[in-house]
């Protein structure tokens, strides 16, 4: 199942001037970063060690600019960021949903640079307030040296859990864990806190749990609480 797009047109490796345009878009950013702010997240993550050191600093300044709608003076790293995509090769970058699990797809044909470029100009096309969630989302993703996968998901989420129903209504997820019905009224820490208590107990191996998933379901019950508390004033 596609969960997120990025259609990026570059210039060749061997045409010696350089640009770069947007094609397909799938980007939805609810909840935030919402999974295409975690495929644009993943995008610079995959492809910075690609890209001079020395350019770094240029691409967070960049980001910068997008986030504020700052005026963005054409080129921009050795790139000239244009609408025109005659002539122009294309890399495409999918963000999949593999039953409750998520899968990242780089379709790259270009330049490194020419990948983290679209991913920026990309939250140029979203509004203000996604700009303001998502522009963070990819300055953390500079900092990235890890495996592209379940960890960077969660760093870039800023969750724990990773699955896809997880990303796509964490709060919807939230309740199922801690045993709430769908249709429940906001629950109330003291409620968040019983069921939590209720539910740990339920998957403690010393209480009956099954040892080998008792872990991920501790997980996610801290993660569950985190959640649900979060969301009460």
């Amino acid at each position: 199942m596609l969960l997120a797009e990025l259609e990026v047109f570059h210039t060749r490796p061997a045409v010696p001037t350089r640009r770069v345009a947007l094609g397909h878009l799938v980007l939805p950013v609810t909840p935030p970063p919402g999974f295409g702010g975690l495929l644009l997240g993943a995008v610079v993550a995959n492809h910075i060690s690609g890209v001079h050191a020395d350019l770094h600093s240029d691409v967070a300044r960049l980001i910068s600019a997008v986030e504020v709608g700052e005026r963005v003076v054409q080129p921009r790293l050795r790139h000239r960021f244009q609408v025109d995509r005659h002539g122009l090769s294309h890399s495409r970058h999918r963000m999949i949903g593999n039953d409750d699990d998520v899968e990242f797809d780089f379709g790259t044909t270009g330049s490194d640079l020419a990948q983290v470029l679209g991913a920026v100009y990309a939250v140029e096309r979203l509004d203000q307030s996604s700009r303001r969630v998502i522009a963070p989302v990819l300055v953390k993703a500079l900092r990235w040296r890890g495996p592209i996968g379940p960890a960077l998901v969660a760093y870039l989420a800023g969750a724990q859990s990773t699955a896809l129903t997880a990303l796509a209504d964490p709060r919807g997820w939230a309740m199922a864990i801690l045993g709430f019905p769908p249709d429940a009224e906001e629950p109330s820490r003291r409620s968040i806190t019983r069921q939590y208590r209720i539910r740990m107990r339920d998957v403690h191996p010393d209480h009956g749990g099954e040892a080998q998933d008792a872990s991920k379901a501790i997980l996610d019950l801290n993660e569950a609480r985190r959640i649900l508390s979060g969301s009460v004033i």
